[in-house]
C-alpha cells in the first residue's frame, strides 16, 4: 500500500541548487548586455527572479496538493485543450525574433508549447493508466489507444513545429514515444515510428533553408565561421578557455557581445569558461542527482498514473538537459532548446518547477520497492 512519507530532500535540494547557480550565472552572463539594452545591469536578474518565486509557489502548492487530482479527465482534456488554442492564438500576435512562439502580456510574456509539453504528460498518464487497465482495450490497440492517445501529441507538435520550433516538436514526440514505450508499446510500433520520423525530419530541415544551413555548419564548422557557425565556434571558445577552474566569476569574455544568446541558451559555455571544467562538472552533477531521484519516483510510484506522469517529468528535465549540452559542446547542430532550471526564460523555469512540484508529491506517496 503507498504510504505518506516526506517529499524527496534531495530533489528538492539539487532544484534550488540548480535554480541559484542559474540565478547568479544569469546575472555574470548578462549584465554588460542588459546595461546596453535597458540602461540596468539588473534587467534579466530581476525578471528571472520573479519567475523564480512564482515557481516555487507553485512548486510548494503542487508538493502539498495530492497530485491523484490531477488524474481526473477534466484535467487531461482541459490542459491538452487550452494548449491547442493558445498555441493557435500565438499565430494571431506579432512575431517576435521572426517566431509566433510569444504571447505577451505588457512587459511580460510567455511560451505556450513550454506548458504544452507538461499537459501532454498529464493527458498520457492519465490515458495510458486507463487504456493498461484490466477492463482496457490494451496500449497496443491501433484505433482505440494508439490514434487517440498520438492524436493530440501530433497536433499540438505540428503548431509548434509551424512556430517555427522544431526543436520543442521533435521533443514532445520523443517524450509521448517514451511513455508509451513505458506503458507497453509493442517494439515494431517503436521501430515503425522512428522509420517514420526519419524522412520526416529530413524533410522539415530541407523545407526550411536556415535548418539546412544550421546542419551545414554543424558538419563543417569553418565553412562559414562568421554566419551559422559563429555561434557554435563561439561557445566551444568559451569552454576550452575556461581550463581547469575558469577565468572567474564575472570574468569571461565570450558573453561580451561575442556569443549570442549567452544567458540563455549557451549559458553552460559561460560556466565553462568563469569556473571551469570544475564548475561544469558541479552543474553535470546537480543534474545527473535530480535525474537520478527523478528516476526514484519513477520507480516507486504508488500507482500506473504516478509512475507515468513522474517517468514524462522526468524524460522532459533530462532530455532537455541533453539536447541543450550536447549543442553547446557542438555534439549536434545548433539549436535554441534552454538548460532545465539554469538558464534564462521564464516559461522554461516555470514549467520545470511545476513538473518538480509533481516529482515532488509523488516521492512523498511512494513506495520503497
Amino acid at each position: 500500500m503507498p504510504r505518506s512519507v516526506e517529499p524527496d530532500r534531495w530533489l528538492f535540494g539539487t532544484t534550488v541548487a540548480l535554480c541559484l547557480a542559474g540565478t547568479v550565472m544569469i546575472f555574470s552572463a548578462s549584465a554588460v548586455t542588459a546595461q546596453a539594452l535597458y540602461g540596468s545591469p539588473y534587467t534579466f536578474l530581476l525578471r528571472q527572479l520573479v519567475w523564480l518565486g512564482l515557481g516555487f509557489v507553485l512548486l510548494f502548492a503542487l508538493a502539498r496538493v495530492d497530485y491523484r487530482i490531477l488524474r481526473r479527465p477534466v484535467v487531461a482534456y482541459a490542459g491538452v485543450a487550452g494548449s491547442f488554442v493558445l498555441l493557435l492564438a500565438v499565430f494571431a500576435l506579432d512575431k517576435s525574433h521572426s517566431t509566433h512562439r510569444w504571447i505577451r502580456l505588457g512587459p511580460a510574456g510567455f511560451q505556450p508549447a513550454e506548458f504544452a509539453k507538461l499537459a501532454v504528460i498529464l493527458y498520457l498518464a492519465w490515458f495510458l493508466e486507463l487504456r493498461s487497465s484490466q477492463q482496457g482495450p490494451g496500449i497496443n490497440d491501433p484505433l482505440r489507444t494508439l490514434l487517440p492517445g498520438f492524436a493530440p501529441v501530433f497536433l499540438i507538435a505540428g503548431l509548434i513545429l509551424l512556430e517555427p520550433d522544431m526543436g520543442t516538436a521533435a521533443e514532445l514526440v520523443l517524450i509521448a514515444l517514451v511513455m508509451f514505450f513505458a506503458a507497453g508499446l509493442s517494439w515494431r510500433y517503436v521501430v515503425a515510428a522512428i522509420a517514420g520520423g526519419i524522412p520526416a525530419l529530413y524533410l522539415a530541415i530541407r523545407m526550411a533553408p536556415y535548418r539546412y544551413e544550421r546542419l551545414v555548419a554543424f558538419l563543417h564548422p569553418s565553412s562559414d565561421p562568421r554566419g551559422h557557425s559563429f555561434q557554435l565556434l563561439q561557445s566551444l571558445i568559451g569552454v576550452g578557455s575556461g581550463g581547469l577552474v575558469g577565468v572567474g566569476l564575472m570574468e569571461g569574455r565570450q558573453k561580451l557581445f561575442f556569443l549570442p544568446e549567452a544567458h540563455t541558451d549557451f549559458i553552460f559555455s559561460v560556466i565553462a569558461e568563469e569556473l571551469g571544467l570544475v564548475g561544469g562538472l558541479v552543474v553535470l552533477l546537480l543534474l545527473g542527482i535530480y535525474a537520478w531521484r527523478a528516476v526514484r519516483v519513477v520507480w516507486n510510484g504508488p500507482d500506473g498514473f504516478g509512475r507515468l506522469a513522474a517517468l514524462g517529468i522526468t524524460a522532459m528535465v533530462a532530455g532537455q538537459a541533453l539536447i541543450n549540452l550536447s549543442v553547446v559542446l557542438g555534439m549536434v547542430p545548433t539549436k535554441g532548446i534552454p538548460l532545465p532550471f539554469v538558464s534564462y526564460g521564464g516559461s522554461s523555469l516555470l514549467v520545470m518547477l511545476l513538473g518538480t512540484g509533481v516529482l515532488l508529491n509523488i516521492s512523498q506517496q511512494a513506495s520503497p520497492r
